[in-house]
């Protein structure tokens, strides 16, 4: 299978809404997608199919030298095959190019082979949210990956 990681355009929106409502029990909805893609502290990728189908997608927000991933997901068919650590390779990159101190996310407790993906990618088990989730209520484990090369602030 091939396919390009690119970042989200409108265009992309009724997809990544699609995998949104099979992935999640409370989906984002397009408006949500487009006020996403339209927040100057937020950033989209697609892992784009040959046939430009979106095989999946993540978000993240910056807010000072912290990122905040806000979603990933990947089409069913499409799991297991690296999308989702590509994508997230992508902002680890960008995490390091632009010395955040971390990158941060939220993952529901039942979720082993996320939790499993992410420890692989270098997170670590920082905390919980007590029922985070609905549909059903559920804890999220608060993962976050730290950076040493954060910006430091130095006067000449």
């Amino acid at each position: 299978m091939t396919y390009t990681i690119v970042p989200m355009t409108y265009d992309h929106v009724p997809q990544v809404a699609e995998i949104e409502r099979m992935c999640f029990s409370d989906p984002w909805s397009e408006r949500m997608l487009r006020e996403h893609l339209d927040n100057q502290c937020a950033a989209a990728l697609v892992a784009q199919g040959e046939d430009g189908t979106v095989l999946g997608y993540a978000g993240l927000l910056v807010v000072l030298d912290e990122g905040y991933i806000t979603n990933v997901a990947v089409r069913p068919l499409y799991r297991r095959q690296g999308i989702a650590a590509d994508l997230l390779t992508v902002f680890d990159r960008f995490a390091q190019g632009n010395h955040l101190a971390f990158l941060t996310l939220e993952v529901r407790s039942s979720n082993a082979p996320a939790l499993a993906l992410y420890e692989k990618l270098g997170y670590r088990r920082m905390g919980l949210r007590k029922h985070y989730y609905e549909h059903p209520r559920e804890d999220a484990v608060i993962m976050t990956r730290g950076y040493t090369n954060a910006a430091e602030t130095t006067e000449s």
